[in-house]
């Protein structure tokens, strides 16, 4: 099979977008093989892929790491592509952080496994996504195997472009940087109608009040009640008008942030805790049955933390969600204020943006922009949810804000 026909389907046909991309990485899998006219120097140990936020940056890493994998570069049907694609395969690591940070523990524990070689495949390969979530501790333990990796181990690193400098910069310097750009409107619409049978005319608005964000297209083409949120949240301009509305707004997107929460946790995490006891010897009877119980006891306070950091990582993943549909707004009230000629990130929203455009103008718009951006980083400063949200909700109301 050539590289382009890879490239054209197999596992490469989820990676939206991303021609220039899927060559260098198609170019990389070649080298693996002794191609002529290929460089080895094409493949290297290390990589780290950025781009912004929905541009699929673990989905070419994953795409990626099948094809390095695949006898056949990349098939899509083979045992290895199948099970690195759903995050089985043996012999590939992939780290997806639940909580807030990627401990030392974890990174220690998945660095040791992949200096073993590989069981099934050609190579040990280590996938993580979120990378700028590593903590300092992890970072170093992560440096070391990066530093002097094992000659069948492979590590592919995903970061958002927008905040590069979160991976060390020792990091860095050992990864081949591959930088991912956002989708266009009709490549995420035609992947959108190809892979989840979405109807055209839905997958087209999907895809243009997406931002480009592949997974949120996604969402927001098959799931209804998203559809709902991203309304109710795109409300909030036009709702805030007075000091009580900037409480009643703030409650109730922060209520909306913690029910998500909780209905991801439902089930979820007290299967995990059943599960756990069972593992170490809850409900056993006999000799070391009481000692087994006691034992637990740790273990399970730990799953506990653990799963109380998940549901913070997510409360806080709604409510930026939210903000980011609130910047694309205020970025829409610009482009009308100043009569630029450019698409609008919410193109079925054109009545409200000319009303908010008229209301408090380019200058108020671009205010409210960055109280929108300001809030997102305090959010991620660990700046306590209710306060960061009720002092942006008092800037989009235009409270002491000088008339017109």
């Amino acid at each position: 099979m050539t590289t382009g026909a890879v490239a054209a389907g197999g596992v490469w046909a989820d990676v939206v977008g991303q021609e220039a991309a899927i060559e260098e990485l198609t170019a990389a899998v070649a080298a693996t093989h002794g191609d002529p006219g290929v460089p080895a120097a094409a493949m290297t140990h290390a990589w780290l892929f950025t781009g912004p936020p929905g541009s699929g940056r673990s989905t070419a890493a994953k795409a990626f790491a099948a094809a390095l994998q695949c006898a056949d570069r990349g098939c899509g049907e083979c045992t290895h592509c199948r099970t690195v694609l759903h995050g089985t395969h043996a012999d590939v690591r992939t780290v997806v952080p639940e909580g807030l940070t990627i401990s030392v523990k974890e990174m220690r524990a998945v660095v040791q496994l992949a200096s073993r070689r590989p069981a099934t495949a050609r190579r040990q390969i280590v996938l993580i996504e979120d990378a700028d979530r590593l903590t300092e501790s992890a970072a170093n333990a992560l440096l070391k195997a990066v530093e002097e990796p094992p000659p069948y181990t492979v590590f592919l690193l995903c970061a958002p472009s927008t905040h590069p400098e979160d991976v060390s910069v020792t990091i860095r310097s050992r990864c081949r940087v591959l930088n991912l750009r956002t989708p266009s409107v009709p490549a995420i619409a035609e992947v959108l109608a190809r892979r989840d049978g979405v109807d055209p005319e839905t997958a087209t608005w999907a895809a243009s009040v997406s931002g480009g964000h592949v997974g949120r297209a996604r969402r927001l083409a098959r799931d209804g009640d998203a559809r709902e949120q991203r309304a109710r949240i795109l409300a909030v301009p036009g709702a805030l008008r007075s000091l009580g509305d900037v409480f009643a707004e703030s409650g109730e997107l922060l209520e909306a942030a913690k029910a998500e929460a909780r209905s991801m946790a439902d089930g979820r995490d007290a299967t995990e805790i059943e599960e756990l006891k069972v593992a170490l010897g809850a409900g056993g009877t006999g000799k070391g049955a009481a000692g087994a119980a006691r034992g637990s006891v740790g273990a399970v306070r730990e799953l506990e933390r653990r799963q109380k950091s998940r549901a913070t990582r997510t409360e806080r993943d709604v409510l930026d969600r939210a903000l980011i549909d609130l910047s694309g707004f205020y970025r829409d009230v610009i482009v009308r204020a100043v009569g630029a000629r450019v698409p609008l990130t919410n193109p079925d929203l054109t009545a409200d943006v000319d009303t908010a455009a008229s209301r408090f103008g380019a200058t108020g718009a671009l205010r409210r922009l960055d109280a929108v951006l300001a809030c997102r980083e305090a959010i991620e400063l660990n700046v306590k949810p209710q306060i960061a949200v009720e002092a942006l909700m008092t800037v989009l109301a235009g409270i002491g804000e000088p008339a017109r």
